[in-house]
């Protein structure tokens, strides 16, 4: 069992039969009351994330999750389909829905990590910095700087990022997937 102290950033626990994932968490104290929790989770069946509050008497079930290296292989009328990379007869797939924002960086031939809960695939988790292409960048403009010498540029997937007025259209980017930030060039 997990008592509220244990649920950190990424544990998975159940609640009310549910899986749920801690996406942020921090402890609130007024005055002489006791600590509470205040927290973001994410329901993994669905993807929405609920803001709630946990007391010192709250416990938990520890969810039993399996995790798994899959190689995402296509996207198609709203189901992704992740082939394990050993065996490749073995295919799973997940509906748009349940990957949330996570389906705006996934590329093909992408290996990452899919959680399993008796064999149904939940979620999936990305690397943390990934590279794509530049598709469409409009031209940067020298002496506009009423963005702080950004611009939203279009990458391979179809996602939007804020990067600098340097970045041109065929330059290859990375990105952190967890912020959705620029971070750097880089060199072909």
């Amino acid at each position: 069992m997990l008592s509220y102290t244990d649920l950190k950033k990424g544990t998975l626990f159940l609640k009310d039969g549910e899986v749920f994932e801690v996406v942020d968490a921090s402890f609130s104290r007024m005055q002489q009351r006791k600590a509470v929790l205040q927290a973001k989770i994410r329901k993994l069946a669905t993807g929405k994330v609920f803001d709630i509050s946990f007391q010192a008497s709250d416990s938990f079930e520890e969810a039993e999750v399996e995790k798994r290296a899959l190689l995402f292989l296509y996207q198609h009328r709203g189901e992704y389909v992740f082939i394990d990379p050993k065996n490749r007869s073995t295919r799973s797939s997940m509906p748009e829905d349940v990957l949330g924002d996570n389906k705006k960086w996934l590329k093909p031939n992408t290996e990452l990590t899919v959680l399993f809960l008796d064999e149904t695939p939940i979620n999936i988790q990305l690397p943390i910095k990934m590279d794509f292409n530049v598709k469409e960048a409009p031209p940067g403009v020298q002496g506009d700087r009423s963005q702080g010498g950004t611009k939203s540029v279009i990458i391979e997937t179809g996602a939007t990022v804020q990067a600098p007025l340097f970045i041109n259209e065929g330059d290859v980017i990375r990105v952190n997937t967890e912020t959705g930030e620029y971070v750097e060039r880089v060199k072909k």
